[in-house]
């Protein structure tokens, strides 16, 4: 990566150390650490040429998470060139707010006009990620919006996500049905939207290092939770893609993506995630 593209947050504590860096291409966070330890996967095979979304960290999806008949899927937003728009370091954490405004290119596939601002807090063992989209133009939109956000672990098998048991869930290739089980495990391909889930989700078996880190992934105002890995045979087919990366991550994203939000002219939408380790 080159320097000119990233934005490298960081937080000490006593004889603790945290940063997250964020790269300009979407406003992606390619890194979390704590304390050393990385929480974030990116694959091996990412591209940072500011071209191609970049495979991993926490992509941000505006304003349309899937396939998108306007545009490329999850939307132009990860594929975008963000501005910084302020950095502050405080005793007990740091700040950043970074922003995409509508152009020319995104309004040839969404005639509409929008600020969407970004807000990035750093602090002792935590992360917390706001999105704030503004209608700035004369006539309603909708939108969906999602942090895919791609945790790093030593073994996907023996990872847990907490909280979504009784919520419907829907497969991207087809099917439906009821969360039944308390603990998530993953031994298989999964694409599933989880909706209307509970505001908090405790993951367990996260970290680059340990593995063994416990996190808890806390939403406003984004109620549904979409979990997805490719396994094998999907992993081989993208190009940017590890083949041998799958058992390194799993993504529990927060996001807005069951049905839409309309935004009425002068009006914003707020929503984010908090997320915790232990």
């Amino acid at each position: 990566m080159d320097p000119k593209d990233t934005v490298v947050l960081k937080f000490d504590d006593n004889d603790s150390s945290y940063s997250a860096t964020v790269h300009l291409y979407g406003a992606t966070i390619v890194s979390w650490q704590c304390n050393g330890e990385e929480l974030l996967f990116v694959s091996s095979k990412a591209l940072f040429d500011n071209k191609k979304a970049i495979r991993g960290g926490i992509p941000l999806v505006f304003p349309n998470f899937g396939p998108w008949a306007l545009g490329p899927q999850h939307g132009f937003a990860r594929i975008s060139r963000f501005t910084k728009d302020s950095e502050e370091t405080f005793s007990d954490y740091t700040y950043a707010i970074f922003s995409l405004t509508d152009s020319d290119k995104t309004r040839e596939m969404w005639p509409h006009k929008f600020q969407l601002l970004y807000h990035v807090k750093l602090s002792k063992n935590s992360l917390e990620l706001s999105i704030e989209v503004r209608n700035t133009g004369e006539d309603s939109f909708d939108f969906t919006t999602l942090l895919h956000t791609y945790f790093r672990t030593n073994d996907v098998t023996k990872m847990t996500v907490q909280g979504l048991k009784g919520s419907q869930f829907e497969e991207r290739e087809g099917g439906s049905g009821v969360a039944s089980d308390d603990l998530l495990r993953v031994s298989q391909f999964i694409d599933r939207t989880y909706m209307n889930t509970t505001d908090k989700h405790t993951l367990t078996g996260v970290g680059g290092s340990s593995g063994d880190r416990t996190l808890t992934l806390t939403k406003q105002n984004l109620p549904d939770t979409v979990v997805w890995n490719p396994w094998q045979e999907k992993a081989a087919a993208m190009s940017d893609f590890g083949d041998n990366d799958y058992p390194l991550m799993l993504c529990v994203e927060a996001g807005y993506v069951s049905k839409r939000a309309t935004l009425e002219p002068g009006a914003t939408f707020t929503g984010g995630a908090l997320m915790i380790s232990s």
